[in-house]
């Protein structure tokens, strides 16, 4: 297998690809492998990070007059982007998909999905067989179970697949905080979906603009 190291191989905007697979209710359901508020949380800032750095993203979901609509905390990111809603569970079989991704003209495919061991898994395999450079999200994807979360993460990388965290690529695409023209826009994302990161950036912002208090003489 080739090694993925250097620094031609860290990702950035100008040549990524997002896709997202199957966010929808039914799926959701029998997340076992995260706490299912934390990958919506995830699988929101990651959409919301692909938008600010204008990375063409593509919605995907299966049979979702059963098995629900794309969560609305991802939709609302792309109010007036259609879904690609399929009938099979192998992403990369509907040639729908594969067509929006080529016309993108990106090489490097960035996929999250429910649920990890089947809907991202076949994918991911298919696509780097076929010679695609491929990462998976895997906090803003999640399996029917821990085991079977990590088996499906072990299978694409013995694949070839390389694996990130939503946080871990956002800081990726940025890279330089030299780098100004995104930054406002990721700023905004981790205020609202990191945490305590996200709190103690707001304290300092409000330390900054807070009087020093004068000594009492």
């Amino acid at each position: 297998m080739t090694l993925r190291n250097g620094l031609a191989s860290l990702l950035c905007p100008e040549d990524s690809v997002l896709v997202l697979i199957d966010h929808q209710p039914y799926q959701l359901a029998n997340l076992n492998s995260h706490d299912p508020q934390a990958v919506v949380n995830n699988t929101t800032a990651l959409a919301k990070t692909a938008k600010a750095f204008g990375v063409p993203t593509i919605l995907t979901s299966v049979i979702a007059d059963r098995g629900g609509l794309i969560f609305k905390q991802v939709t609302d990111v792309f109010p007036d982007q259609e879904v690609i809603d399929r009938t099979f569970i192998n992403t990369w079989q509907d040639q729908k998909v594969v067509d929006a991704v080529k016309a993108t003209g990106r090489k490097k495919l960035v996929i999250a999905g429910l649920w990890t061991e089947i809907c991202v898994a076949m994918p991911t395999i298919q696509a780097l067989g076929e010679g695609w450079d491929v990462t998976v999200i895997t906090d803003a994807s999640g399996g029917t179970s821990v085991e079977a979360h990590e088996v499906g993460i072990q299978r694409m990388i013995a694949a070839g697949a390389n694996m990130m965290t939503w946080l871990a690529l956002a800081s990726e695409w940025q890279r330089d905080w030299a780098r100004t023209e995104h930054a406002a826009e990721l700023t905004e994302v981790l205020i609202q979906h990191v945490g305590g990161s996200g709190i103690a950036y707001l304290w300092e912002q409000q330390l900054l603009n807070t009087s020093v208090a004068e000594p009492a003489g």
